[in-house]
C-alpha cells in the first residue's frame, strides 16, 4: 500500500528520503511528498501523480536539513490530490506526520476536534492524527504521541517530526510493518527493507505496539511505554529480493499476504463487530425500490461475482444475475432506473467493466463497484464504491484482490439481508464470528504448503488438468483454473461435476490429473460419486476438503484439508490451495510467474 521514509542522521535528509521513496515504488501510488526541518524550520512538499513531480518542485529548494520523513500514498480516504498527499501538518504547523494504514475512529475523532475548533485541509484520516499531536503537545513530542496511540483504533505505521523539536524523530508501530536501519550513528526507518539495504544491512524489525524515539541515539518502548531492546539482525538480500521482501515472486508474496489483506479489507467495513459501509450503504427503501441486480466483471473478477450472487441470493433473497462486462454491453435489455449494477475490478481501469458501468448509467441504473484502487476511472463515475484494500498487486495473475473481493461481496450481501429484515443480527453476528477468524485459517493453510508442491511437481508436465466442484465449490475450481492456465501455460477446464458424463469424461484417461474441491456438506455425496466417476477411468484425483471429509480421502490419490468453517465461506479457504498449487506448478517449469506471457495486469483495451 503506502510507503514511508523517514530519517535522521549526518547526510541530506532530502536525498536519503527520496532515493528511499523510489526503492518503493514497486508498490503503486498516486502521489508523493516530505517534511524537513532545515535550520529550525518544518518544510513540507507534496504532490500527486510520480514521485518525479515531486523531485521537479524541491528543484528550487537546496534543503540541507538532516532530519526528515516521507511517503508515497496509495489513496484509502480521499482522493490522489496534492492536499491529501503525506505529510499532514498540525493546525499550527508545527508537527508533520506520515501514515500507512487506517484510522477507524476517525470519524468521531474529526467531529470532536472540529467541535473544538479544529479545522481540516483535506479529506484524509491522517489528518485527524496531526491535529490530535497538536492538542496534546506540550513541548514532549514522546509524551504526546504516547497519549495519542492510546486513542487511535486501526491500522497505522507513522512518522512524525516537530519544529519546536528539530533532534527529534518519532516513530509507531501498530499492525502496518516499520523496519528500523542503524548505519554508524545515522537511523532509518521505512516501511520496507528496500528503502534502507544502500546504507546499511544492520536492521531491526519493529514489533507491533513498538513507539521508536530517535534523539541522542535511539530508544525503543512496547505498548505498554515500557523501554525494550530488540534485535539488530543483518540481512544479506539484494535490494529486488528485498522488494519483495524474501519471497522468490511477487505472487508468492501477494499470496502469502491475504490474512493481512482480509484483515484490512475487514477493518474498513466493520466497526465495533458491525457492519458499517458508510457512503457506500443504501438504506432499506432504496434496496426495495431495485427490482433486479447484476454483478457485472471480468476474469477473476467475474468468478468473485459468481460467489457475490450465491452470497446476496442466499443471505438477502435477492435474484441476481452475474454477467461478463464484455458480453453485458449487448445483451442489457433489461436496464433501467430500477437496476442496481454492481461493478467488480481490481485495477477500476478495467475496459469492459467501465464501459458496462457507463451504458448502465446511461440507462439510470444505480451503479456501486467493488474495487481495490480509490480514486480509479470506475471508482470516480460509479454512484457508490466498496474498497477491497488488498494494496496493490504487481503479479499479473490476481490472488489477494480476489479473495478481498470475495470478502467485500459477502460483506455487503450481510448489510443487504439485515436492511430488509432477511436474516437477524444474531445470525449475522455468527457468520461475522466465523468471518474473523479466516485470516487466521488462510494462514494455517500457508504453514503447510509441502502437499501442495508435490503435486504441482507431479503435474508439471501434464497437456490437460481438469478441476471439478459442484454449487459454491464450482465456483471455486473455475478460479482455480484460470490461476493454473494463466501462469503455467498449461491447458485446464473447469466444470461442475453433475457435467462430467455430458461429455468431458471422454477426456478422462489413466493418470488424468483431476483436482476436486470437495466442502459443501449438503451436496457432498453427489461430489464423491464424481469423484469415483473420474477415479474409475484413471485419474489422479487431488482433492481440496473440509476437515469433515474423510470419505474423500480414501477416493482420493492425494487430498488436502481445509481448516474448517461454515459452509458458505469455503470459497475463502478453498481458493489458497488452488493459487498455491499454479504458483509451485508454474515454478516447477521455469516460467515467469509474474509476467505470464500475452497477459497484462489491468486489461485497459477491449
Amino acid at each position: 500500500m503506502c510507503g514511508i521514509v523517514c530519517y535522521s542522521g549526518k547526510n541530506a535528509a532530502k536525498d536519503v528520503i527520496l532515493e528511499g521513496l523510489e526503492r518503493l515504488e514497486y508498490r503503486g501510488y498516486d502521489s508523493a511528498g516530505l517534511s524537513v526541518i532545515e535550520k529550525g524550520k518544518l518544510f513540507t512538499a507534496k504532490r500527486s501523480g510520480k514521485l518525479s513531480n515531486l523531485k521537479l518542485a524541491l528543484l528550487d529548494h537546496p534543503l540541507e536539513a538532516n532530519i526528515g520523513i516521507g511517503h508515497i500514498r496509495w489513496a484509502t480516504h480521499g482522493a490522489p490530490t496534492d492536499l491529501n498527499a503525506h505529510p499532514h501538518l498540525s493546525n499550527d504547523k508545527n508537527i508533520a506526520l506520515v501514515h500507512n494504514g487506517i484510522i477507524e475512529n476517525f470519524h468521531e475523532l474529526k467531529e470532536k476536534l472540529i467541535k473544538e475548533g479544529y479545522h481540516f485541509t483535506s479529506s484524509t484520516d491522517t489528518e485527524v492524527i496531526a491535529v490530535l499531536l497538536e492538542k496534546y503537545y506540550e513541548g514532549d513530542l514522546l509524551e504526546a504521541v504516547k497519549k495519542v496511540r492510546k486513542i487511535l483504533k486501526g491500522s497505522y505505521a507513522l512518522g512524525i517530526i516537530a519544529q519546536s523539536e528539530p533532534d527529534r524523530l518519532v516513530c509507531v508501530r501498530c499492525e502496518s510493518p516499520l523496519v528500523m536501519g542503524l548505519a554508524g550513528g545515522d537511523v532509518l526507518v521505512a516501511s520496507d527493507i528496500p528503502s534502507i539495504l544502500k546504507y546499511t544491512n544492520k536492521l531491526i524489525y519493529l514489533e507491533n505496539g513498538d513507539l521508536l524515539d530517535v534523539k541522542d541515539g535511539y530508544q525503543i518502548y512496547d505498548i505498554d511505554d515500557n523501554k525494550v531492546d530488540r534485535e539488530i539482525k543483518e540481512v544479506s538480500w539484494s535490494l529486488e529480493a528485498a522488494s519483495k521482501e524474501g519471497f522468490d515472486h511477487f505472487m508468492e508474496k501477494e499470496i502469502f499476504e491475504q490474512p493481512r489483506a482480509i484483515e484490512d479489507c475487514l477493518r474498513n467495513k466493520l466497526v465495533d463487530g458491525k457492519i458499517d459501509l458508510g457512503d457506500a450503504s443504501f438504506t432499506k427503501e432504496e434496496l426495495r425500490n431495485f427490482n433486479k441486480v447484476y454483478i457485472v466483471a471480468c476474469g477473476t473478477a467475474s468468478y468473485a461475482g459468481n460467489i457475490g450472487k450465491y452470497a446476496i441470493e442466499k443471505f438477502a433473497q435477492i435474484p441476481v444475475v452475474n454477467e461478463l462486462a464484455s458480453e453485458f454491453r449487448y445483451n442489457n435489455h433489461f436496464i433501467d432506473e430500477k437496476t442496481l449494477l454492481i461493478l467488480v475490478s481490481q485495477s477500476g481501469e478495467t475496459a469492459d467493466t467501465l464501459a458496462a458501468l457507463r451504458e448502465g448509467k446511461r440507462k439510470k441504473a444505480t451503479t456501486l463497484v467493488v474495487t481495490n484502487v480509490l480514486a480509479s476511472s470506475i471508482d470516480r463515475e460509479a454512484d457508490k464504491s466498496v474498497y477491497c484494500l488488498a494494496g496493490p498487486e504487481i503479479a499479473v495473475a490476481s490472488t489477494k484482490a480476489y479473495t478481498t473481493q470475495v470478502m467485500s461481496l459477502y460483506i455487503l450481501a450481510l448489510d443487504f439481508a439485515l436492511k430488509l429484515k432477511k436474516i437477524t443480527e444474531k445470525e449475522v453476528e455468527e457468520i461475522l464470528k466465523e468471518v474473523s477468524k479466516l485470516p487466521g485459517k488462510i494462514q494455517e493453510i500457508l504453514d503447510n504448503t509441502d502437499p501442495i508442491k508435490e503435486f504441482a511437481n507431479e503435474i508439471k508436465d501434464a497437456s490437460s488438468v481438469f478441476y471439478i466442484g459442484r454449487g459454491l465449490d464450482y465456483y471455486s475450481v473455475i478460479e482455480g483454473a484460470l490461476k493454473l492456465k494463466e501462469v503455467s501455460y498449461i491447458h485446464s477446464e473447469a466444470l461442475a461435476a453433475g457435467e462430467l458424463k455430458h461429455g468431458t469424461l471422454a477426456l478422462i484417461e489413466e493418470g488424468s490429473p483431476v483436482i476436486a474441491v470437495a466442502t459443501q456438506e449438503n451436496i457432498m455425496d453427489k461430489t464423491f460419486s464424481n469423484i469415483e466417476e473420474v477415479r474409475a477411468r484413471g485419474a489422479k484425483v487431488f482433492t481440496i476438503c473440509g476437515e469433515n471429509a474423510e470419505k474423500l480421502e480414501n477416493v482420493s490419490y492425494k487430498s488436502y484439508k481445509l481448516p474448517q468453517t461454515i459452509d458458505s465461506l469455503y470459497p475463502i479457504l478453498a481458493v489458497i490451495p488452488e493459487q498455491l498449487l499454479a504458483y509451485y506448478t508454474s515454478g516447477a517449469k521455469g516460467l515467469d510467474v509474474d509476467k505470464p506471457r500475452n497477459l497484462a495486469k489491468s486489461v485497459t483495451v477491449e
